[in-house]
């Protein structure tokens, strides 16, 4: 009942007039980031934050959010309509969303997917919602040493965006930790590796480093790349699926649903792994699994609903353990830290009512992108017309004018700069950006619970046998270890049996 009461307060202060409004800006804004190839949801997210600083932190958080999930709901509208990702999340919707597009079914196939994204994420935040104040409750026995333990485990989870080499992630998140440590030191007060400068003290400026590494880098590719987009063709006013695609999609969205929030509780999953995992299932379990491929509604309706299932089902590990469970969900942390709240379980005791406001606007930006999701298709197709250097030329003064609002300083433009530069090299590299992101944000705070735990014991570091604190580092360190378990095994495959 308490938890019910404290949604019902939050629905109150989710539905004043400027929230509402908030909730549609970030709605029509991730809309939009989705529709824009390339761009995706941490890219939007980060480029975006610059303008949420002078904001209320409630409102802040609410078009963010918004802004994350809507994301997922663009990605589908040019994937099935231009055969062109909007996200990665969103790429294998193309194999059978483009396909009922070339047999007139655009708008059956869109229609799903906007009724399948609702679904999932309806469920995933009410999954949110039962789950908040138990792990809240439980989150509030964790001392420095265990906060520790679970940054540990945080940090981990680098292996789980590693990519293609293991070696590449961990340059990446130690190059995300030795920027962290730019700045004040926060027990000493002496400055460190700021070689000097005082735009340094207050360490490199997070935002304008991810819009950089992110955003800047996004633009660097694409005014590489070579390429056109398609333009559309056919009717965006097609029936909306009916009552046999109903009775064929809902199995593929309640499958959808469970395998998208399952997903989004395993820090390190993106959205794009859930999606082929959902699309896997469909070929082994769907009835008309045969006609994957060839435009089958299920092909659409399974991995949008696990997508946004996932969207969603992520930030139960952020809000109630301040763990982000994945490169976007970093970003958003990035945000809440950025506005003096600190993701985890003093958020439900500290800023309880903030927390339920942003809980219930999930609710809303939901109902808000359903909404949308159709009657918009027009616009947010018209968008990809306008020619490609025009656009690219507005993203960047975008982000010029976005780094430079953050302390209204010219120096985190160029910080900006140097960081897209960086980013530009790891991905011709193909050294993965996630983990950098990962570290960037979980690094200060384990530095902080470390030399916390430290001064509790007296520089005794058998503060870390306690339990709970003992099974987060070791559970760490087991899934660190493990890629490196499997690249000595194949060594040991070579000995010759003769020898």
């Amino acid at each position: 009942m308490d938890v019910l009461n404290e949604l019902l307060g939050g629905f109150a202060n989710a539905l004043t007039l400027q929230n509402l409004l908030f909730a549609f800006i970030g709605c029509v804004i991730g809309t939009l980031v989705g529709v824009l190839p390339g761009v995706g949801p941490v890219a939007g997210t980060a480029i975006l934050i610059p303008l949420t600083l002078s904001m209320d932190p409630t409102s802040a958080i609410i078009m963010l959010g918004a802004i994350f999930y809507g994301s997922q709901y663009g990605g589908t509208i040019t994937s099935v309509l231009l055969n062109t990702p909007g996200e990665a999340s969103s790429a294998v919707t193309v194999i059978d969303g483009y396909q009922m597009t070339k047999k007139g079914r655009a708008g059956v196939a869109l229609g799903i997917a906007a009724i399948g994204s609702f679904v999932g994420g309806t469920v995933a935040t009410a999954g949110l919602v039962v789950a908040a104040k138990p792990l809240g409750s439980l989150g509030l026995k964790v001392g420095p040493p265990e906060f520790f333990g679970l940054m540990v485990l945080g940090i981990s989870l680098l292996v789980a965006l590693a990519g293609k080499s293991m070696v590449k992630a961990l340059l990446s998140g130690v190059i995300g930790l030795l920027i962290a440590l730019v700045g004040i030191d926060p027990t000493v007060g002496a400055p460190r590796f700021t070689f000097g400068s005082a735009n340094l003290l207050d360490g490199v400026s997070f935002v304008a480093v991810i819009v950089g590494i992110f955003g800047l880098s996004e633009i660097l590719v694409s005014a590489t790349a070579q390429g056109s987009t398609k333009s559309l063709t056919g009717g965006l006013r097609a029936m909306l699926p009916n009552r046999q695609d109903l009775r064929r999609a809902a199995p593929a969205i309640g499958r959808g649903t469970v395998i998208g929030f399952s997903t989004g509780l395993v820090p390190g999953l993106t959205g794009t792994v859930t999606s082929l995992l959902s699309y896997g299932a469909e070929s082994k379990f769907s009835r008309f699994r045969k006609q994957l491929g060839t435009g089958a509604i299920e092909g659409v309706a399974g991995p949008e609903t696990a997508n946004n299932a996932h969207a969603n089902s992520a930030l139960i590990p952020l809000f109630t353990l301040g763990i982000p469970a994945s490169p976007t969900i970093a970003v958003l942390m990035g945000a809440f830290l950025q506005q003096g709240l600190t993701p985890g379980p003093s958020l439900f005791t500290q800023h309880s009512e903030i927390a339920w406001a942003i809980i219930a606007s999930l609710f809303i930006g939901n109902l808000i992108c359903l909404i949308l999701n159709v009657p918009l298709i027009g616009v947010w197709t018209s968008i990809l017309k306008i020619p490609h250097g025009i656009l690219l030329a507005v993203i960047m003064i975008f982000l010029v004018v976005g780094s430079y609002t953050i302390n209204y300083n010219v120096f985190d433009v160029f910080v900006m700069i140097l960081f897209g530069i960086v980013g530009l090299v790891f991905r011709r590299l193909d050294i993965p950006l996630a983990p950098l992101v990962l570290t960037l944000v979980l690094g200060p705070l384990m530095e902080r619970s470390l030399r916390e735990s430290l001064e509790i014991s007296q520089g005794d570091f058998s503060i870390f046998t306690r339990p709970f604190a003992l099974t987060f580092i070791i559970i760490g360190a087991f899934v660190l270890l493990t890629p490196l378990l499997k690249i000595r095994k194949p060594a040991a495959l070579n000995v010759d049996p003769e020898a």
